[in-house]
């Protein structure tokens, strides 16, 4: 299952080690402004290479428009996007050609498949969501017509957590950091782990501001459920929260409930969703990523034929794959919030009318 989506959809193709990754956009109404630069940017700063906290593979992840869009409009037609793979070190690989990488999809695709894409992981690697980085933009360019906000930043790298939530920090940080006062002990972490050939993990934050109340489509596509998908879907991430989260199950009812006023609710412990839709109110979700699986110290595993033996990598990777991970996440909430949106459109009759009646 390649493809996202119910209204506003996207299909993606490509392997890391491929010729190219892609994606096509579907769904997307007609009139929309594609800003080529604001797409181009988006990609930056999700693309490798770009300093020692990130994997040293270079890609400038450019973004090229094949349909879709005219005289720089949208046309109401699928949007295709291509990104061509410009530094594949396939050769990297070569060591691990017929055995299973701990921690990664190797052992799994080659179970469901029966073929050994060693190069890189194939489709099961993360560089498939630059692709997704690309059709996020577009999303993003949708709900920038209703001043609807997705914004991204790191809140924990190696257990150090954040306490200030400045998403200003942000656009400034090299790692993404939300907290000024925490990131150069994040930074430390991250390349404490790079120098002894280990990784860390991380959390991300997602914030969407200014989302309407009434997105999201029960019982089955709940707007949370769907977000909870979506993060799923993103390689390297083991578990999100929304609102409070974990910390909920610790409070009393009294405690945990959003009392409301005339003037909307007094706390946000709900993280902007109830009953699966969302209530005005901030979306927030934090997003949890395991430590890259790819770090060079001799590991034991099996290959093909179910031989023991030890795992050496080469090659270059992420110490942290949370960082360029949040740009992938907000991507995807973006693409989410994007559907739903179109999705909520037939929910009243009053609604049709106001399309079609004379």
């Amino acid at each position: 299952m390649n493809t996202f989506g119910h209204r506003f959809r996207f299909t993606t193709f490509g392997e890391s080690h491929g010729k190219a990754l892609g994606c096509v956009v579907d769904g997307v109404p007609a009139g929309i402004k594609i800003d080529e630069e604001f797409i181009q940017n988006e990609m930056n700063r999700r693309k490798p290479g770009q300093n020692k906290y990130a994997t040293a593979r270079k890609e400038s992840d450019s973004v090229e428009i094949l349909s879709g869009v005219f005289e720089g409009l949208t046309t109401g037609t699928p949007i295709s996007m291509i990104i061509f793979n410009e530094n594949q070190k396939s050769r990297d690989y070569s060591n691990v050609k017929d055995l299973f990488r701990p921690g990664h999809a190797d052992y799994t695709y080659f179970n469901k498949y029966g073929i050994r894409d060693y190069r890189g992981g194939g489709r099961s690697s993360a560089r498939e969501t630059a692709a997704r980085v690309a059709a996020g933009a577009i999303a993003k360019l949708l709900l920038k017509q209703l001043d609807i906000e997705v914004k991204s930043g790191i809140c924990e790298i190696d257990g150090i957590k954040a306490t200030n939530f400045d998403f200003s920090n942000v656009q400034n940080s090299e790692i993404y950091a939300l907290d000024k006062e925490v990131e150069q002990k994040q930074k430390d972490a991250i390349l404490n782990a790079k120098n002894s050939h280990n990784s860390v993990g991380g959390v991300a934050l997602i914030k969407v501001t200014n989302c309407p109340a009434g997105l999201g489509e029960p019982l089955y596509f709940k707007l949370d459920s769907q977000l909870a998908n979506a993060m799923m879907s993103i390689n390297a991430v083991k578990a999100i929260d929304i609102g409070d989260g974990f910390n909920s199950v610790q409070n009393k009812g009294y405690d945990n409930n959003d009392e409301i006023r005339a003037n909307g609710f007094k706390s946000n412990h709900s993280g902007g969703i109830l009953g699966g839709i969302s209530n005005s109110e901030d979306i927030k979700l934090k997003v949890y990523f395991k430590p890259t699986p790819s770090i060079f110290i001799k590991q034991e595993t099996v290959d093909i034929y179910n031989k023991e033996v030890d795992c050496e990598l080469k090659g270059r990777h992420d110490p942290c794959v949370a960082v360029r991970g949040s740009v992938v996440a907000e991507s995807m909430t973006a693409l989410v919030i994007a559907d739903m949106l179109l999705l909520n459109m037939s929910s009243r009759i009053d609604n049709i009318k106001k399309v079609y009646e004379r």
